[in-house]
């Protein structure tokens, strides 16, 4: 073998063991086609050239590239992409829209829909009670009144209405911190 012959394609790949009796069926071969050497290695090669040809070739590549094998997947390719990408941009432009609409008319009356309330078929349903927790202390009230003020404080304000309303709330925190009796939360 002078020339290099490249790597091969298969449809379907050889055992190793077919791999090896393809190669040794081509040294046989070059074998045989260079001077005859001694009387001897004849019968080898003949035996060996005999047990090869019993064993059929691997098989060989296809003629036609991947593409043009399956040309018929390739519309159908598209057009599947082509139709989830034209999903996924009308369902975020719904999405935007919806988001428009509640920005536009937040307090109008006609939009508001009475609550629906659910029944299951079993039954009417349980309704959990309403847990009573614990008053919280008079200290711990002043000190999440000052910890408020305190993230006030670092809020910076974007204009002059929000800084108003910024500053109305720490006066109202700031009395309920000086009170002596703080109104129950």
């Amino acid at each position: 073998m002078s020339e290099e012959e490249p790597p091969k394609l298969y449809a379907n790949k050889p055992k190793k063991a077919q791999v090896k009796q393809f190669q040794e069926q081509h040294k046989v071969r070059d074998a045989s086609s260079s001077p005859a050497p001694p009387a001897s290695s004849n019968m080898a090669s003949a035996s060996a050239s005999a047990s090869a040809s019993s064993y059929p070739s691997p098989p060989q590549p296809p003629k036609e590239s991947f593409a043009r094998r399956y040309k018929f997947l390739w519309p159908m390719l598209l057009t599947v992409n082509l139709a989830v990408g034209a999903y996924l941009f009308m369902r975020t432009k719904k999405q935007d829209e919806h988001v428009a609409d509640e920005d536009a008319a937040p307090d109008s009356a006609t939009k508001i829909a009475p609550p629906v309330v659910e029944e299951s078929f079993t039954g009417p349903a349980i309704v959990e009670p309403v847990k009573v927790r614990e008053p919280i202390p008079v200290d711990q009230q002043r000190e999440l009144f000052k910890w408020i003020l305190e993230e006030k404080r670092k809020i910076k304000p974007k204009d002059r209405e929000e800084k108003k309303r910024i500053d109305e709330e720490k006066a109202i925190l700031k009395q309920f911190i000086r009170a002596k009796s703080i109104p129950n939360i």
